[in-house]
Parts: structure tokens; sequence; C-alpha cells
């Protein structure tokens, strides 16, 4: 299959790509800047020119392919606080993506996130069936409807904590910076809330699995640990740092957390159980507090392309 990857220069990227190609499958991966550019054509990659904002290179990439996965999203726009902003531009690239793909049954892979699910449920673990809200649902919910569309279509919704040696500039490295620069690695309250993980290599898998057999429609939940307290998280930062793990008052958390203080008390605990079954995946990769007592998220790592 010819799969067009956004993102694919990235994070998760870095994980599905190699997932692919492994698997017999051919890559375009599309690339804003040179060094992208040259990383991906180092791996194997064919190498498509343009950013989310260039709808036609999206339509055309698309058109072009068996099946597209998406996991561009603009992180540097939403992590400023312009959320609504980097959802936005995400809504205008999946449907161009989606009205190149409508009536041909390929799939469509797109990606959400579990923390979608925070306010909508409680008390219990949320699950595949749940509806979720926040800016980025728009995005969500237009992909599940290209179902409708011929359009094999399906979403995976990320843990907020998607862990590893690739990781440079998720959660878990803020969370390390914030805590160099405060002297201590904060949790809010109790920091009983928990937020589920999943380690990059599993998500690639993931990604593969559902490229090939997810069913039109489908949400999917990339999720491991079910739910880390965050208290938890803390005091092993706090470990690999040699510092203190210290409840702060939720009215500080923006002084010691950032961009981060309303997610830090989250409660997001959450299943995979449908997931796992629909597609017979399993992850097998190390948790979030094992991949934390690795070290490699304390130690210099290489500036992201």
């Amino acid at each position: 299959m010819r799969v067009f990857v956004t993102g694919a220069s990235g994070h998760i990227g870095s994980a599905v790509i190699p997932e692919l190609l492994s698997a017999g499958h051919k890559v375009v991966g599309l690339a804003r800047s040179d060094a992208s550019a040259a990383a991906l054509a180092s791996a194997g990659v064919e190498v498509r020119r343009g950013s989310l904002d260039d709808l036609a290179v999206l339509q055309e990439a698309a058109a072009a392919a068996d099946g597209v996965i998406h996991l561009a999203f603009k992180h540097d726009v939403a992590f400023t606080g312009d959320y609504a902003a980097a959802a936005t531009a995400d809504l205008r690239a999946v449907e161009a993506i989606g009205s190149a793909l409508e009536g041909s049954g390929k799939p469509f892979v797109n990606t959400a996130g579990t923390f979608s699910l925070a306010h909508a449920v409680r008390g219990r673990a949320s699950t595949e069936e749940d509806d979720g809200g926040g800016p980025r649902i728009a995005s969500e919910n237009a992909t599940i409807a290209l179902g409708k569309r011929g359009v094999r279509a399906s979403v995976i919704r990320l843990a907020p904590t998607v862990h590893s040696a690739l990781d440079h500039q998720g959660f878990v490295p803020s969370l390390v910076a914030m805590a160099r620069r405060n002297g201590f690695a904060a949790y809010v309250g109790d920091g009983a809330n928990r937020w589920p993980a999943l380690h990059t290599l599993d998500a690639a898998r993931l990604y593969r699995l559902a490229l090939e057999a997810a069913p039109a429609g489908s949400r999917l939940h990339g999720v491991a640990d079910e739910g880390v307290p965050f208290r938890e998280i803390a005091e092993a930062i706090g470990r690999g740092l040699g510092l203190r793990a210290v409840s702060i008052p939720a009215e500080e958390a923006g002084k010691y957390l950032g961009f981060l203080a309303a997610f830090a008390q989250f409660d997001n605990p959450t299943s995979s159980a449908r997931t796992r079954e629909l597609l017979r995946w399993q992850p097998t990769h190390p948790g979030l507090l094992a991949d934390l007592a690795e070290r490699h998220y304390f130690e210099p790592s290489p500036k992201a392309p």
C-alpha cells in the first residue's frame, strides 16, 4: 500500500514510518522543512514538501495514495495557548484530505486525544463508545463522518503521554523542563488524578493495524497504562532529576506548570479494551513509570527536525 503520512518526521511519525516500511508498505511523507525532508529521504521515504496550510498539496497527495495517516498538528501554536487556532487548522486539513478520499474506500487514520473525554466521563474509565469534547472534537467528528462518504476512516485517541526515547517535545519533556526550572516536580493537590499512557512503539503498531484493518467509523484508544496517578508521574520525574515532588494548590498551578496547569489536573482514566479486541493489538513495551526509570528523559536530547 502507498501511504501518505503527515507529521512523518515527528515523534510518532518517526516510529510509524519504520513500522509501515517493515510491513511492506511504501510511504510518502509530508515535510515542511529541509531538515525534515532530509530525515525522511534517508529513511527511504518519498518526500512531499508542504505544511498543513497547503490544502491543495494535502488533497493531491491523499488522492495519489492508497491510504492516509494524519499525525501532524500545530503543537507549536497550541503550546503558546492558542489551541483553538491549531484545532481549526487541523480541521481544514482533515476536510481537504477527506474530500480527496471521498468515495474511494481507502483508509484514513486520524489522530485525537483521550483528554477530549476528561470532562465528559467521570467516575469510571472512558471507553471508545464515549463522546468527547473540546476544540479538537470537530476534527474527530469530521473524520468519523467520512465513513458514510465512502472512506474507511478511523480516529486514534492517543493518551496524553506517548512516551519513549523518541519523545523530545511532548508533555513528559515539558514536565521535566518545568521541574528543572522550579527546582521541584509539581503535582496539584493530592495528585490522585490519573493520566493514561502509551509507549511510542506500541502506538506505531496501532496506526499500522488501523490503516490495514480498522472498520469505517472506528474510534480507537491508544492506551496501555489505563491511568497513572499524576503524583506518581511527578515523583518519578523528581527521582530522575534528584528533586522532591511537591504538592501545589490549584490556584498556583499556572505559576509552576505553565500551559499544562489545567491538563495536570485532569482525571482521565481510559480503557482500550475494545481497540485491543477489534484489531488484536496488545501493547508490549514498558509502561510510563518504567520508561521514566530508564532515564532517557533526563539526558540531553537532539533537536527535532
